[in-house]
């Protein structure tokens, strides 16, 4: 999408399943082993009483949408605030829902309002997107 598409109030969305396999895929990658995520009988010890997947799994999905759906190809990542306000649990159907808060058409940045929202319609992740859109 080019810049000059956009306006502010424009949203998007995508659902991303959030499995075990992934999970265990962003441990390898991110070498984050926290049996929190990754060991069943530890994590029942726990105040989740379960694995939970990494806060950051669930954040990274905002980062394909931005970069590949919307605004797209040409996407400058500046800068993220989180929030992780629920546990993701493996299973979960994540919808991304990225939001143009505002828009500076002089240095092309934009501010997006992001939200994680798992399948029975509570937020999980919270936040904005900075980015910079070349094209």
């Amino acid at each position: 999408m080019r810049f000059d598409e956009l306006y502010i109030g424009q949203e998007y969305s995508k659902a991303f399943q959030v499995t075990e396999e992934k999970g265990l895929a962003f441990a390898e990658v991110s070498q984050d082993y926290n049996l929190l995520h990754l060991d069943e009988e530890y994590a029942r010890s726990t105040m989740f009483r379960g694995k939970i997947a990494h806060g950051m799994l669930a954040a990274s999905f905002i980062s394909g949408v931005l970069g590949n759906d919307f605004p797209g190809s040409g996407t400058v990542y500046l800068s993220q605030e989180l929030q992780f306000v629920r546990p993701v649990r493996y299973g979960d159907e994540i919808s991304v829902i990225v939001k143009i808060e505002e828009m500076d058409r002089e240095t092309r940045k934009i501010k997006l309002s992001t939200v994680c929202r798992n399948q029975v319609g509570k937020n999980v992740v919270e936040g904005y997107a900075y980015i910079m859109k070349k094209g």
